[in-house]
């Protein structure tokens, strides 16, 4: 049953990255600069065919299995329209540049939308009041939306993110810790990501663009709070952990260091892994690697579902992902 949904969804991507590749050479050109990890002129703008091919199956697939509850309908539907809000805020900022508050207040705008169409009953923190829950899943959805955006510097990096952090959640869903639209919702993106690959493999032909990468974080970080809310916050801690600790530590340091941080830069440890002589697809290899083993470990987690098993498993994760990071700042022989 859910084979057809990566694969329909893979074909969908695939198919509109091949027809949308002459008009993005023509309309929606990344020009390189000084911050540019490219060295040529390259389309941006795939993120329309992976949001696309996403939205479609997810909407035909919750459609062909059917739901119990028009309230999960009802949600789901909510948060595939904030979804095509902030793809279409991307798309804009791709062709004709946002300034940074109307930018973020827009972001703003589609998390809002997608907790406050969260469950009632759903709680990450339940010792905190609601209200105050919800505002601070308000302030971490809008950093994971930008962050997602912020890691989307080198080819192929969203896919060795996305495919493993999919793949756990289809895994964790399986297990009865995702609802079964949630777990549609990672199959379908799982493959709309898969589909556009072989199009963003070093060196690429098309980037996602900002069409993709918000619209990408927004369903992620949606997935997450999903699972966080199920009572796997330790699961959902490790399937990002090393997005969060690249962009977060990133920003801290330019703040220390009175850097702006709005700005674009080259400071994220894998953009200096590439400066100080790994290739790009080092860096991902790395970085997918990494990633399988913190999706295993979200499922380890879950299946024993213990204390215990949590901080371990966290303290495993973050090893592993401070050894990557010191390994981008090693200059290589």
């Amino acid at each position: 049953m859910f084979v057809p949904i990566v694969v329909s969804a893979a074909v969908i991507s695939a198919a509109l990255c091949a027809a949308l590749r002459p008009v993005l050479l023509r309309y929606a050109l990344a020009r390189t600069n000084a911050r540019s990890s490219h060295r040529e002129p390259t389309p941006q703008g795939a993120g329309i065919a992976v949001i696309a091919a996403t939205v479609v199956t997810i909407a035909v697939s919750v459609r062909w299995i059917g739901t119990a509850d028009p309230a999960d309908v009802t949600h789901l539907w909510s948060v595939l329209a904030a979804t095509i809000f902030v793809a279409v805020v991307g798309a804009v900022d791709d062709i004709r540049t946002i300034t940074v508050m109307p930018r973020l207040m827009l972001q703003a705008l589609a998390v809002a939308a997608v907790i406050a169409a969260l469950p009632t009953e759903l709680r990450v923190l339940p010792l905190l009041p609601w209200w105050l829950e919800r505002a601070l899943l308000l302030v971490v959805g809008i950093w994971f939306v930008n962050l997602v955006n912020f890691m989307d510097g080198i080819d192929w990096m969203t896919v060795a993110e996305v495919v493993p952090i999919t793949t756990g959640l289809v895994v964790l869903g399986l297990l009865g810790a995702l609802p079964v639209y949630g777990t549609i919702a990672a199959l379908a993106l799982l493959g709309a990501v898969i589909g556009f690959a072989p199009f963003n493999r070093p060196v690429a032909r098309l980037f996602l663009g900002d069409v993709g990468s918000l619209a990408i974080g927004l369903l992620v970080g949606w997935l997450l709070v999903l699972l966080a809310g199920r009572g796997h916050i330790a699961a959902a801690l490790l399937l990002p952990l090393y997005y969060l600790a690249d962009a977060t530590i990133t920003l801290m340091q330019r703040l220390i260091n009175g850097q702006k941080v709005w700005q674009a830069h080259r400071t994220h440890f894998y953009q200096r892994a590439t400066d100080n002589g790994l290739t790009v697809v080092d860096v991902v290899s790395r970085v997918f690697a990494v990633n399988l083993m913190l999706a295993g470990l979200s499922v380890v987690v879950a299946l024993l579902d213990t204390p215990a098993a949590s901080a371990i498993a966290l303290v495993i994760g973050s090893l592993t992902v401070a050894w990557l990071l010191a390994s981008f700042v090693r200059k290589q022989k």
